[in-house]
């Protein structure tokens, strides 16, 4: 008699399309056009800043204390448009990464179509944040040259897990800063729009990232495992130290040097990004990629 039991792989892959079909569908009812949804036509009000001033790498420091209203809110819009710089950095890398992984693969499957959903998503959201920077008076801020290569090399080398796992890393960062600003009424009504956009939008990416890293890692044996929780420490510790550039300090007025020195020491900064990560170091623990040499690079972000 034939028998009726499904097998597991059947199972998980049908599991999976199931996945790609609700995030299928939630695009289709709750998605944004940027170029009509935010207020790009009223000029830039400087009587707003562009960040949440909590979130600034200087706010509680003995250099922010001497800065004017003024100052402050030039900077957090100097920094609110670097973050948006690394932001464009990093989607770049990652729809090429999910380019890759689609790759010749079945077109008719929800999955395929999810992947593509969300590629569209991401370029919108790099010309959204690049339209943003610029409307908050800034310049385009890269990383340095040595990171713009490390990225190159990453998205031609990482698959599976590894890239899935950075996604994450980069999108849950930017997640957490985003819904803190979005709700500021302090913050310029046209960054609040962007941010509630990307937000709303990431939150999908971000649960695909989520199960694409517990899937490609089911099978890992633990040299596996190892490596690749290495490189996703080293990729997520290149994007956060790269967020806000050195050159927002001078573009706010400020003395660059001595910017810097206090930043690097700000300990209320560092404790907001340890506490605003607690979700994802709970994640990536679960997905056992939390080992000993990841945790040094952690560490150093102020991740954990």
């Amino acid at each position: 008699m034939a028998s009726s039991t499904v097998r597991p792989e059947t199972q998980d892959r049908s599991a999976e399309q199931d996945v790609a079909r609700r995030l299928l569908d939630s695009a289709a009812k709750l998605s944004y056009d940027p170029a009509t949804e935010v207020d790009w036509d009223t000029p830039l009000d400087k009587d707003f800043h562009g960040a949440s001033p909590e979130w600034s790498t200087l706010y509680g420091t003995p250099y922010w204390g001497e800065l004017t209203d003024a100052q402050r809110k030039e900077l957090t819009r100097q920094e609110a448009a670097s973050v948006a710089s690394t932001g464009i950095w990093f989607e770049m890398i990652l729809q090429q990464m999910v380019l890759r992984d689609m790759y010749a693969k079945d077109p008719t499957s929800p999955r395929f179509q999810w992947a593509l959903t969300e590629i569209a998503d991401e370029c919108r959201h790099s010309i959204m944040f690049a339209r943003g920077a610029a409307k908050l008076g800034a310049p385009a801020y890269r990383p340095r040259r040595a990171v713009v290569e490390l990225g190159r090399a990453f998205k031609t080398l990482a698959f599976g897990e590894a890239a899935y796992a950075a996604i994450l890393v980069a999108e849950e960062v930017l997640d957490v800063m985003q819904r803190d600003w979005m709700r500021d009424e302090r913050v310029a009504p046209f960054v609040r729009t962007i941010n509630n956009i990307h937000v709303v939008e990431e939150s999908r990416h971000m649960k695909f990232a989520r199960d694409e890293t517990r899937k490609r890692l089911r099978d890992a044996g633990p040299l596996r495992r190892q490596l690749n929780a290495f490189v996703v420490a080293i990729a997520s510790y290149y994007i956060v130290t790269s967020m806000v550039n050195r050159n927002v300090y001078a573009n706010a007025g400020l003395d660059t040097a001595r910017a810097l020195a206090e930043a690097r020491t700000n300990e209320h900064h560092k404790a907001l990004m340890r506490s605003s990560c607690s979700g994802l170091m709970d994640f990536l623990a679960s997905a056992r990629l939390l080992t000993r040499p990841a945790l040094f690079f952690y560490k150093r972000a102020h991740l954990i």
